[in-house]
């Protein structure tokens, strides 16, 4: 897979590094000399391209038109946003990946940005927290398809009607998927024939809005 990284910085020069080690082609695109210097001796396999990633021209070095995958990875909110425009209009990449520095402002990251998915790090760090505190209720771990679907996380209590069922008879709507079952440290890919028991962390898929009907199945009223 080709991927160019918009933004040179901590987040920008990890997430090349680790892309890279997994095999991909990766171009990052930085417009200050010490941050590009940096990332020249860090991630040494990565195709560095000195420039302003909001300039066309500059996009067109890092070979955007034959990218899979746009990661607008700057510390400005604007940047990313022109980035991801620019991406997704101009050169039709086929998925644009945004980080938003400031939470007030994820509103903007969507569509008409040509943002497919927004990555809001104060926001994750939220969730995080609410996932090891809650226990009983549904977490929002991750919004998908320009914030249509949600990667929600509920762990069962000995209260919840789910416990002693099966996947397959918890009488779940037809647009929400049970993911995963988290177990004793095992994650468990979930089944039809999947039981549900008392302290199972439950990884699902629903349609923002639609939370509360996968709530009753799973935590009861």
């Amino acid at each position: 897979m080709r991927v160019v990284v918009a933004g040179g910085g901590k987040v920008g020069r990890y997430l090349c590094a680790d892309l890279a080690a997994r095999g991909h082609n990766v171009a990052l695109i930085e417009i200050a000399d010490a941050a590009a210097a940096k990332a020249a001796v860090e991630v040494p396999g990565v195709t560095l391209i000195l420039g302003d990633a909001c300039a066309p021209p500059v996009l067109e070095r890092a070979g955007v038109r034959e990218a899979d995958v746009v990661v607008a990875a700057t510390g400005d909110d604007e940047d990313n946003l022109v980035v991801s425009l620019l991406a997704k209009q101009e050169f039709a990449v086929p998925r644009v990946v945004a980080r938003v520095n400031y939470p007030m402002n994820e509103w903007l990251f969507d569509d008409q940005w040509g943002v497919d998915v927004a990555v809001s790090p104060p926001h994750l760090l939220t969730a995080l927290v609410e996932e090891e505190i809650s226990t009983g209720d549904l977490v929002s771990l991750l919004r998908l398809q320009h914030g249509q679907v949600e990667l929600v996380e509920v762990r069962l209590d000995g209260r919840s009607p789910a416990i002693g069922r099966r996947v397959n008879q918890l009488d779940l709507p037809s647009d929400v998927t049970l993911v995963a079952v988290v177990r004793e440290d095992r994650v468990t890919p979930c089944r039809g024939t999947t039981p549900l028991t008392a302290g199972d962390e439950v990884l699902a898929l629903c349609p923002t809005g639609r939370q509360g009907e996968l709530r009753a199945r799973l935590v009861g009223t």
